[in-house]
Parts: structure tokens; C-alpha cells; sequence
């Protein structure tokens, strides 16, 4: 079991970090229910559109996932809590 990160992988950045509490919060999330929050480059025509999934995944229980068209250190909280109240699972 490795307690430090493995050479060439990197921890996750604060930003992400903080996310990942703030949808847990937002969604009064417990702590058996996992958060991902992933950083996503896809281009058109040479032109990069970087996106942000959300991902909530409850030990029981259906899987939810948000794309937000915004790099990761752009999203503000009022954009993420429209964002997860918005399309909020049932």
C-alpha cells in the first residue's frame, strides 16, 4: 500500500479538492458516497473546449454525473450549486 503518491502521479489539485467538498455539501452527501471530479480537454476543429464531470457515486444507489463547460478553476459556486440544484437526482 503506498502512503505517498506513486512517482509520476500527482495528488489532486486544492481546487479539485475543494469541489469535491463543495458538492458534498451541496448535495448533503455522506461520507460513503464518492465524489469524482474529473478535468477534461476535447477540441473541435483545433479549438479545445475544456470541461469538468462531476461524478456521485452512492455505495447504494444509482450513479450521477454533471458536465460543466468550464475548466475546473473557473467554476464559480454559484455556477456549481445551479449547476447540481438544477439537474439534482431524484
Amino acid at each position: 500500500m503506498y502512503l505517498e503518491p506513486r512517482p509520476g502521479i500527482a495528488w489532486p489539485s486544492p481546487r479539485l479538492c475543494e469541489l469535491r467538498n463543495a458538492v458534498q455539501a451541496l448535495l448533503g452527501l455522506d461520507d460513503d458516497t464518492a465524489v469524482v471530479i474529473r478535468r477534461l480537454v476535447r477540441g473541435e476543429a483545433g479549438r479545445p473546449a475544456p470541461q469538468t464531470v462531476v461524478g456521485v457515486l452512492p455505495m447504494d444507489g444509482e450513479a450521477h454525473r454533471w458536465t460543466l463547460h468550464r475548466p475546473a478553476e473557473q467554476i464559480t459556486a454559484d455556477e456549481l450549486r445551479a449547476a447540481l440544484l438544477h439537474h439534482r437526482p431524484g
